[in-house]
C-alpha cells in the first residue's frame, strides 16, 4: 500500500526513514483465536451428536444447525478480516521532515495525523510483559509541542531502536535549523 518513494502529500526533498507496522505476533494472536473459535463448534457438535443420537439427521434440526454454523463461520471470517485490515493499514511513517500516524479505525474510518520533526520534545519507548520482551516489541511515545500532544506507535518491533533513530533524526534536524539561522557554527 505504501511505497517508500511515494507518500501521501509528500514534500520536496522528503526521504522516508522508517515505515512501521505492528509486530507480527499481534496478528498471530488473532489467528490463534480464529483457529480456536473455528474448532470449538465442531467439537461441540460432535459431543451433542453423541449424546442426542440422530440430531444431525432430523428433518428440522439438521438445516437449522447448518444455518447456525454458516452464520457463525461467516462472523468468524469477518472478525479475522477486520483484524487483518486493522493490522495492515495501521502505519507509522518517519521521514526526515515529519512523522505520519495513519490509523485505521474499523473498516470505513481512517485517521491521519502528522507532526513536524522539529516540534518533537520527548521520545519514550516502553516494553511490558514477558512475550513483548522476548520478541522485542512495544510502544513508542512521542511528545510534541503541537496540538496533538502525543503520538503513540503501538506494539511496533524494536521500540528502543526506533526511539534512538528518531532521537538522532530530531537532533540532526534541530542542529541543521540552527545552522541555517546562523545560530550555530559548523566545526571543521
Amino acid at each position: 500500500m505504501f511505497n517508500k518513494d511515494k507518500l501521501p502529500n509528500q514534500l520536496d526533498d522528503e526521504k522516508t526513514i522508517l515505515i512501521l507496522r505492528r509486530h507480527w505476533f499481534i496478528f498471530f494472536k488473532s489467528i490463534l483465536l480464529f483457529a480456536f473459535l473455528a474448532i470449538t463448534p465442531v467439537i461441540f457438535l460432535t459431543i451433542i451428536n453423541n449424546f442426542i443420537i440422530g440430531i444431525l439427521e432430523h428433518y428440522f434440526f439438521a438445516p437449522f444447525i447448518l444455518l447456525l454454523f454458516s452464520a457463525y463461520y461467516l462472523g468468524i471470517w469477518l472478525f479475522l478480516f477486520a483484524n487483518f485490515i486493522d493490522y495492515h493499514l495501521d502505519v507509522w511513517i518517519v521521514t526526515n521532515v515529519r512523522i505520519l500516524n495513519i490509523e485505521q479505525k474499523g473498516l470505513f474510518s481512517r485517521v491521519i495525523s502528522e507532526q513536524k520533526i522539529e516540534k518533537i520534545q520527548d521520545i519514550t519507548s516502553e516494553v511490558h510483559g514477558i512475550i513483548p520482551t522476548f520478541l522485542d516489541y512495544g510502544d513508542v511515545h512521542i511528545q510534541t509541542a503541537g496540538t496533538q500532544q502525543r503520538f503513540i506507535f503501538r506494539k511496533v518491533p524494536h521500540p528502543a531502536d526506533t526511539r534512538k533513530k528518531i532521537l538522532i533524526l530530531v537532533k540532526e534536524t534541530k542542529r541543521f535549523k540552527k545552522i541555517l539561522k546562523g545560530e550555530d557554527k559548523i566545526k571543521i
